[in-house]
């Protein structure tokens, strides 16, 4: 969720540190510092509150200079939201120490230092833990081992990155639960959150593991698994650029993702349909004997993942046969669960680092389950190590908060896996050959359904006074509606919820009247006049419409009751029921991008949001 940064060179690295972090300013923070190791065993540190770019202006208001240091952009959890609270957090000016993740057991650990005469300036963990390695370190041990130490006593999740002032010769890290990788450099070696962070120095990473700490010099790298052996990692080779998180000639982040929808939804389906069918193995090694043997679906995601899964459930029951439950992480994770026989486990994640589908995944493990499949945007991320099957959305980088890209390749996958299961399970050639080539049509159609744009911009006019909307779908367009809702409340702070159309007369009903805008997503389909007779509901009760359909659904706009100055009717091409929740997902994400634009909000970093939860 906050990023880290760290390097130790033979030149000033304190450039490299500052523009680490502004490449993950996406990730949402509301703090930053940075910290230097100096001549003679000194410390120089620099701390403040709000964007990277006051931390720059701070550094050359009172510059320094250092061929070690770590940098950190902080998101508010134990502590407001002050200078003191921000990291890195020093002890006795010679330790030095970001962190990402919460220590549970802190309290305890601050009692017993502070018996020990250590004085506390922060409300947070970390500065706990930062005292605790002094600790050690006081008592004679070098860096490494006294992190080494110091971890075996910390309960929760984590991330630490620590130098020490008076031993400038390394960086030591340690994770549990929270990301990190180690990228190499020619003489000058980094650490990072995120390998976009480091992606103006080097390409070359490898992923630390669960329980690795690393002691990170110029010319090398020692890293020790969770029972203290010395261990390789893999590395691996980036093939992100460095520009491919720029903005380039978009005003947003969010804009721009919009935008790389057709492309990313191709990129994602390339090489994996060919002869009217997926092709074979597309999975991973074996898939396809897992495959025939299962029997239920069950899918684990959050937030945006969570909606998508919501349409696979659709399309598993409907065209596979198999039965399919799908459930927020944070909830299966703390609740009793019973496996259905020969059931297949399902996470969705853009970053692979989301705690709480992290957490669930490894309780599935534990339960029987026939074998766990991820499907995520980012190749070396923990899902995917984990995961015993995977399927890479081939996204990109994903930049802005509100995910977009990420949510209508996570569409174009779960597609590929339910053709597959619906094959095996008998769906008829033909009934496959109209499937598979409607979800080839995907890209073309969602660039097609771009072309709403102005009209588009036009109708968010209408909502940036309004202070709650509501979203409603039936069948595979409920979770289109949830989606919409989500993306509006997430970036324009607009009260939204979406709802199965049909629960109008069980509760939001109530809600409707001349000030409330109701959007609906209208389908060309066998719910289409169900859809119609809850519009007629609404207009009834005096409520805005916004109905977005399909060009050829029976529905007009005399008959919904709405003209220009009262509600819009907008008609696209949705390429075919089976892709239309992709497709009709675009003009919401335009809806949602224009409104938080008129109202002068942050788009690409929400207030309170950040891109990748990694912790609770």
């Amino acid at each position: 969720m906050c990023g880290i940064v760290g390097a130790i060179a033979q030149r000033d690295v304190t450039a490299i540190l500052v523009e680490g972090l502004r490449r993950l300013e996406y990730r949402g923070y509301d703090s930053t510092g940075l910290a230097l190791a100096q001549p003679g065993g000194d410390l120089a540190l620099w701390r403040t509150v709000g964007k990277v770019a006051r931390l720059a202006e701070k550094i050359k208001a009172n510059p320094g200079e250092g061929v070690l240091g770590v940098a950190h952009s902080r998101w508010a959890t134990h502590g407001g939201v002050t200078e003191a609270n921000a990291h890195p957090h020093v002890s006795e000016n010679r330790i030095a120490l970001i962190h990402n993740g919460i220590i549970e057991n802190y309290l305890e650990i601050r009692e017993s230092l502070r018996g020990k005469g250590y004085v506390f300036h922060s409300e947070t963990d970390t500065e706990v833990v930062t005292h605790l390695i002094h600790d050690f370190v006081k008592q004679g041990h070098d860096l490494t081992d006294a992190v080494k130490l110091a971890v075996k006593q910390l309960t929760g999740a984590y991330a630490i990155v620590v130098f020490d002032a008076q031993q400038p010769d390394r960086i030591v890290v340690a994770r549990i639960a929270s990301p990190l990788v180690i990228g190499f450099g020619n003489g000058e070696n980094f650490v990072a959150s995120d390998v976009q962070a480091l992606l103006p120095v080097t390409r070359s990473f490898i992923f630390l593991e669960e329980g690795d700490v690393a002691d990170v010099r110029r010319d090398s790298v020692t890293v020790f698994d969770a029972r203290g052996r010395v261990v390789e990692r893999k590395r691996h080779e980036s093939s992100l650029s460095a520009d491919a998180v720029e903005r380039g000639e978009y005003a947003h982040y969010m804009l721009k993702e919009i935008h790389e929808q057709p492309q990313a939804i191709a990129d994602t389906l390339e090489g994996r349909i060919a002869n009217d069918r997926v092709l074979p193995n597309i999975f991973g090694v074996d898939a396809d004997a897992l495959l025939q043997r299962v029997r239920h679906v069950q899918i684990v995601a959050c937030g945006t993942s969570y909606h998508g899964g919501l349409v696979a459930r659709y399309w598993c029951e409907a065209l596979a046969g198999i039965p399919c439950s799908v459930e927020i992480a944070s909830e299966y994770r703390y609740r009793d669960v019973v496996v259905p026989k020969d059931s297949l486990f399902v996470t969705i994640s853009q970053s692979g680092e989301t705690a709480d589908t992290l957490a669930a995944l490894s309780q599935a493990k534990k339960l029987g389950y026939l074998g766990t499949f991820a499907i995520c945007n980012v190749p070396e991320s923990s899902l995917v190590r984990e995961s015993d099957l995977v399927l890479m959305t081939r996204a990109g980088p994903e930049i802005g908060v509100a995910s977009t890209k990420a949510n209508t390749t996570q569409l174009a996958a779960l597609a590929l896996l339910m053709l597959e299961l619906a094959r095996i399970n008998g769906l008829p050639a033909e009934r496959l050959r109209e499937l598979v080539a409607e979800l080839t049509s995907l890209p073309r159609v969602v660039d097609a359904a771009l072309k709403t744009e102005p009209e588009v911009r036009k109708l968010a006019e209408r909502f940036v006074p309004k202070q709650s909307a509501i979203f409603l779908g039936r069948g595979t367009y409920w979770p289109v509606a949830l989606e919409g809702a989500l993306k509006l409340k997430e970036i324009s702070y607009i009260h939204a919820e979406g709802y199965p159309a049909g629960e109008l007369k069980h509760g939001p009903l109530a809600l409707v009247d001349a000030e409330m805008p109701v959007v609906a997503v209208a389908p060309n389909d066998h719910l289409l006049e169900k859809l119609k007779s809850n519009l007629a509901e609404v207009r009834a009760r005096g409520g805005e419409l916004f109905v977005f359909a399909d060009a050829n659904a029976d529905i007009d706009a005399h008959q919904l009751g709405v003209h220009e100055a009262h509600g819009a009717l907008v008609k696209l091409d949705s390429g075919g029921n089976f892709i239309a929740p992709a497709v009709l997902t675009v003009p919401l994400q335009l809806l949602a991008y224009h409104v938080a634009v008129l109202r002068g909000t942050d788009v690409d970093q929400p207030r309170n949001l950040a891109k990748s939860v990694t912790v609770e």
